[in-house]
């Protein structure tokens, strides 16, 4: 055969080849999509959690934007939705595993399931659940707003530009934790994230902590709570902001009543163990949140250090607790700051770094303590 002869048969081989590549897996996909049973989403949600029925389950979708999302428990599943049948794309589970799948799409006005979809999804949900019993995770983040309702918290009044400027710490602190709430909400969507109270409304402080004890949790879920306040002195040069955490060598019962019946003994021990890691947890989150305020506000509202100390709604919890003061209300300077969108967003922004670099390094770890 002569060279410009095999050339051209090498080159028609390979446009076959190349052809044979690429069109087989759509010839497969379609003939795939068109045998597939569908499932309306009442069906889909049977399927998915027939057998979790203690579990959180949430469904999600935007028609606007035709994204949607699957939450079992702790697990979130999310993925595009399609126009009409036979369109591929991506499905995200808990922001880690991707899966390419057969997407959802709308018939007739309904969003359907093909059956190979459900089929990987109730997969990986599974399959996620599974590794739960040995990977400890942050399931919930409490984020308490001071004072409110009848409790204005700490109070002062500034001349501004020749007018007065009145700063209630209740507003500051309401305002910031629905700004950090939101951030939190974004970034895990996979966790609850829950507020003591979304308006002006009083709340005690023993209410606040039962909130945040009653969230049910499995046995490697972890909670946090976060406590938001602004500070006050009767000197007016007193500026900063601080993070408080428990005294380390404070003593309380974190462990539920019903553990242990048989051995106060060991209940004790555990006791002991499960409150020295609180302790230690709640120093490493006040550290973080420290470090980045720090970071982010630079000179603009000082930092004042970590301090200590038996707060009610810290001692009371159940659970790795700081309390965060922002800044002084009785200052000129940091009540401007508090009560300035720009900066209050970069005081906000530095809390949610604070606590993202403490639950990565948590479950990056599986729970710093094993075995707790």
């Amino acid at each position: 055969m002569e060279r410009g002869t095999l050339k051209r048969a090498f080159n028609t081989k390979t446009i076959i080849t190349t052809l044979v590549l690429f069109l087989l897996p759509r010839l497969l996909y379609a003939q795939e999509a068109a045998g597939a049973r569908v499932f309306n989403l009442d069906e889909t949600m049977n399927i998915l959690y027939a057998a979790n029925d203690k579990e959180r389950k949430e469904f999600h979708w935007d028609p606007f934007f035709r994204e949607g999302s699957f939450t079992l428990g702790g697990h979130y599943g999310a993925f595009p939705t399609a126009l009409s049948a036979g369109k591929s794309g991506f499905l995200m589970v808990d922001n880690r595993d991707i899966y390419t799948v057969s997407l959802p799409y709308q018939d007739r006005g309904e969003l359907v399931f093909p059956e190979p979809f459900v089929n990987i999804i109730k997969e990986a949900f599974t399959r996620s659940i599974k590794e739960d019993s040995s990977h400890y995770r942050i399931a919930a983040i409490i984020v308490d707003p001071g004072h409110g309702g009848k409790d204005p918290g700490a109070v002062s009044t500034h001349t501004i530009n020749g007018k007065p400027l009145n700063v209630n710490e209740k507003d500051i602190v309401l305002n910031t934790s629905k700004l950090l709430r939101d951030l939190l909400v974004r970034a895990y969507p996979d966790k609850r994230i829950l507020m003591t109270r979304e308006s002006d409304i009083t709340c005690s402080l023993e209410e606040r902590t039962v909130i945040a004890n009653s969230v049910p949790i499995r046995k490697n879920e972890a909670i946090i709570y976060i406590s938001i306040h602004a500070n006050f002195s009767s000197n007016k040069n007193v500026k900063g902001f601080e993070v408080w955490h428990l005294k380390p060598d404070f003593r309380r019962d974190v462990l539920d009543q019903s553990l242990f019946p048989e051995s106060p003994e060991l209940r004790k021990i555990m006791n002991l163990l499960t409150e020295e890691a609180f302790i230690a947890e709640s120093i490493k989150i006040a550290e973080s949140i420290l470090e980045s305020l720090k970071t982010a506000m630079g000179a603009a509202i000082p930092s004042r250090g970590l301090k200590e100390e038996d707060w009610f709604v810290v001692r009371r919890s159940r659970m790795p607790a700081v309390l965060v003061e922002l800044g002084f209300v009785s200052n000129k300077d940091d009540a401007l700051l508090m009560t300035t969108d720009a900066h209050l967003r970069s005081m906000v922004e530095a809390l949610y770094k604070g606590i993202a670099e403490f639950v990565g390094d948590f479950e990056r770890s599986g729970g710093f303590i094993a075995g707790r």
